[in-house]
């Protein structure tokens, strides 16, 4: 089922307005095991905290500056890859994100991008935790 907007917006997808709706998952996560922030062209900032626990992603929290389809876009994300592991989570691509959303305006494909350009600088933000642990006591976010 699609909402129809009578002012002559697009139509949305039914999993395009729950994502980009819901609030549950906005705030900073204390002591992350993986941090990333990314800012766009249009200005959108997101940072994105991961929770992480025997390989897995247990929870996904981020604090955004933005619009809905950004917000839409990192629910999405965090519903795609927590409970899977670290190295599978490496494969989400903004494609997947755009096509779990089913209607996000072409013309904000960049909100994807910038989501999981977030994430992945929260990956690797995590690898280098594990790596070099004796560097945590020094890291400020």
């Amino acid at each position: 089922m699609e909402i129809d907007h009578h002012d002559g917006e697009q139509q949305h997808s039914e999993r395009f307005i729950e994502m980009a709706s819901r609030t549950n998952r906005f705030g900073i996560l204390k002591n992350p095991d993986g941090y990333g922030k990314r800012v766009g062209d249009c200005g959108d900032t997101i940072e994105l905290y991961l929770s992480i626990r025997a390989g897995r992603i247990q929870m996904v929290t981020f604090n955004i500056r933005g619009c809905l389809n950004t917000n839409a876009c990192a629910n999405t994300l965090a519903w795609l890859v927590e409970g899977r592991s670290v190295a599978d989570s490496w494969h989400v691509s903004p494609e997947n994100l755009i096509d779990y959303l089913q209607t996000l305006p072409s013309d904000h494909s960049h909100c994807a991008e910038l989501v999981v350009g977030a994430f992945y600088h929260a990956l690797t933000d995590y690898s280098a935790r594990i790596s070099e642990p004796w560097k945590n006591a020094y890291i400020q976010r």
